[in-house]
């Protein structure tokens, strides 16, 4: 029996349209504020230290020595996060099908993960969020929080599949040998994907792919 690893945003509901602009505008005012810079300058090196490194963060930390649980907390309150959420149709139904246990795998901090999780009533689903936190900061793609979640769930990678709509995390995924499932509307699929599918709807007809 599998044990399913699904990515949080993008994946189990859609943050596109209101909850990536807000922590994008968030990050651009920390960076205003802790590095005293103006607007234009800030979402510059916001935007500089997301395409080097994959995450604003990792720059931050390696260029200022920024703390990484400060910067998460102010980067992702959410007064009316609720409001914002915009949930996949039939999640429910989708979890309850598939067979195994079932852990989200998220870059995101604990506090807003687990508010998520909550809010789209799923938490009973999951033995676990494994956040940020727990890959020491060492976001995904990075294969050093795979390997955490790994030996905390006692997991072997040949009975795990990971579900995310991020191809490079799919990858590496892969490379550790996990079966992979990608959420997009692409019509190119790399190698290194056994299954992509347009919508979580979708997942459950495709079990037979996964075996």
């Amino acid at each position: 029996m599998h044990t399913w690893i699904f990515d949080l945003d993008n994946t189990l509901h859609d943050a596109s349209p209101h909850i990536f602009p807000h922590i994008s505008r968030s990050m651009t005012a920390y960076l205003q504020t802790h590095l005293r810079l103006d607007p234009e300058a800030a979402s510059t090196l916001r935007l500089t230290y997301w395409r080097r490194y994959g995450a604003t963060l990792l720059g931050l930390m390696r260029h200022h020595g920024t703390d990484p649980r400060h910067f998460l907390w102010h980067t992702h309150q959410f007064p009316e996060l609720e409001r914002m959420l915009r949930r996949e149709p039939y999640l429910h139904g989708v979890l309850r099908r598939l067979p195994g246990r079932k852990i989200i795998f998220s870059n995101s901090p604990v506090h807003y993960a687990r508010a998520v999780v909550r809010l789209l009533g799923i938490d009973r689903y999951f033995d676990d969020v494994f956040s940020i936190e727990h890959t020491k900061f060492r976001p995904k793609p990075d294969a050093y929080g795979f390997r955490r979640l790994l030996r905390r769930h006692r997991l072997e990678p040949r009975r795990c599949v990971m579900v995310d709509d991020t191809a490079e995390n799919l990858r590496t995924a892969k490379r550790l040998g996990m079966r992979t499932v990608w959420v997009t509307r692409s019509k190119r699929v790399p190698g290194f994907v056994d299954v992509r599918i347009g919508s979580l709807l979708e997942l459950p007809r495709r079990l037979n792919l996964l075996t």
